[in-house]
């Protein structure tokens, strides 16, 4: 472990020329950041996650009856123990040729097959609350910690001036509110490690989404596209960007770690152009075509796998098959009449 170590945190690469880690030891005079701070952020997260569960339960859920926000439960699809095999080992989403194979085997119609694996995956799907707990929580966190960057921002040379962040660097002091907030923002990260299994990303506009507010959903949609697009595609190239490359070069040079961190930041740019196509390709379906004036755009979730999502966070019901399948004469009066209901448990 000491080798590793003594490997990761090899001063020629993480550190200018002609400064070794010897030269950032405390002293009485001065506070620098050491390796063994990262040790406090396990436990300042798990401290974390038990606000979380305060916040939710004496805020959030008080606030969601409030606002009388609709909490319901996912219908559970009738036990198969054919369909589940399917589901579970083979696919969530059968095509046509699969969902044919199935009608013939069970005896059922394609559109009652369709309805089952409708509603099995909607029962994975977390409920409105929990989805409105996890965006009221993350939009808490967001707000208090960017409050608390832009106020201790505002005290700081290098907010006007950014080469002022490269001045004696590496040899800059650690202050109190700069541990802090590094320390807070990392133990966030690692506490939405555990929940993370559980958690569907949410926009925090999303919240106004469940509440059914709607005009208020489509003002924040413009105001998360307008904000997005200029602190990510002016702000940021323009001052991040400028001075971690340019001045960052000009008055340290270039040593092994400048190509990682900065490599990684032009990677993150790249994203950023990415993310702001996929919101403008976005908005313009939702406000164009015989659709348009139907689509709500606040409903899009870009943090799934689908390439678009114009539906909410709940799944709509498959249409009928535009062909018709090959079933039997008895499916087709098991499909249509009542003496069906006992194979499919009332589910036509």
């Amino acid at each position: 472990m000491t080798s590793f170590l003594a490997w990761f945190w090899n001063e020629r690469f993480w550190l200018p020329h002609n400064v070794t880690w010897a030269d950032l030891k405390n002293t009485d005079e001065a506070v620098y950041p050491q390796s063994e701070d990262l040790y406090l952020a396990g436990p300042l997260a798990f401290c974390i996650i038990m606000v979380r569960l305060l916040f939710e339960r004496l805020i959030v859920r008080p606030l969601v009856s409030g606002l009388r926000i609709e909490v319901k439960e996912a219908q559970k699809a009738p036990p198969n123990a054919i369909l589940d095999k399917v589901y579970t080992a083979i696919t969530k989403h059968p095509d046509e040729k699969r969902l044919e194979g199935l009608s013939k085997q069970l005896d059922w119609d394609v559109r009652t097959i369709q309805r089952w694996f409708y509603r099995r995956r909607d029962q994975e799907r977390p409920t409105t609350l929990a989805r409105f707990c996890e965006s009221m929580w993350k939009f808490a966190f967001y707000i208090y910690i960017f409050t608390y960057g832009v106020r201790y921002l505002k005290k700081t040379p290098w907010l006007h001036n950014t080469r002022e962040c490269w001045q004696n660097y590496p040899n800059q002091p650690l202050t109190v509110e700069v541990h802090y907030y590094y320390l807070l923002e990392l133990s966030f990260c690692l506490s939405l490690l555990v929940p993370q299994l559980a958690d569907v990303k949410r926009k925090a506009a999303k919240m106004a989404k469940y509440a059914r507010f709607k005009r208020f959903c489509n003002l924040l949609f413009l105001m998360f596209t307008l904000i997005f697009i200029t602190s990510r595609l002016a702000l940021y190239p323009a001052w991040v960007l400028k001075t971690t490359v340019f001045e960052s070069w000009s008055l340290l040079g270039i040593f092994p770690s400048w190509w990682l961190l900065n490599g990684m930041l032009l990677l993150l740019l790249a994203l950023h152009c990415l993310w702001a196509y996929l919101i403008l390709r976005v908005t313009c379906r939702a406000l164009s075509g015989p659709q348009g004036r139907k689509l709500n755009p606040l409903c899009v979730s870009l943090d799934n796998h689908h390439e678009v999502d114009f539906s909410s966070d709940e799944e709509e019901i498959p249409p009928h098959p535009k062909k018709p399948p090959h079933t039997s004469h008895r499916s087709q009066r098991n499909a249509n009449g009542s003496n069906g209901a006992h194979r499919t448990n009332g589910y036509l």
